[in-house]
């Protein structure tokens, strides 16, 4: 079994395929499919990156890092539409890892992220892999169904 992570665009085919059912699968988690937080132009600039998980040739997941839409905070990346077909095959740690990966090598100095609290697998996935909660920030100041989270690499 062997992941390979493909950086492209999310307007590709398989990314368009893996964010549709992304979005399904929060709206029906959640009642909202995330889809106005996140924008193709989001990941287009040197400091952003997008990726396709493919598991023995087949897409299976993707991920999305990008500047936080801060001033403020320059030095934080954001992870943006985690999406894994299945669990438990390591897909979606292999596409967080690699965007920590290319978060450090971009300069930044923490990631941050959102999910709604109802996500409990998501939740516990984060904390897992190191995210510690912090207060609200951006679009989701004042949204006590948004939990968002942090991870520092410095």
């Amino acid at each position: 079994m062997t992941i390979d992570l493909i950086e492209t665009s999310p307007e590709a085919p398989h990314a368009l395929e893996l964010l549709g059912e992304l979005s399904q699968r929060l709206k029906a988690i959640t009642g909202s499919d995330g889809r106005k937080n996140f924008s193709a132009e989001s990941v287009q600039s040197a400091r952003a990156r997008f990726v396709v998980a493919h598991l023995n040739g087949h897409p299976v997941g993707c991920g999305a890092l990008r500047p936080i839409e801060l001033p403020e905070h320059p030095q934080v990346g954001e992870i943006k539409r985690m999406y894994a077909r299945a669990a438990g095959q390591g897909v979606g740690s292999c596409i967080l890892q690699y965007l920590e990966h290319q978060a450090l090598a971009l300069g930044y100095g923490a990631a941050w992220l959102e999910t709604r609290r109802v996500n409990a697998v998501a939740v516990a996935f984060y904390r897992r892999h190191g995210y510690v909660e912090r207060e609200n920030y951006g679009a989701y100041v004042g949204r006590p169904e948004a939990v968002c989270f942090e991870k520092r690499f410095t």
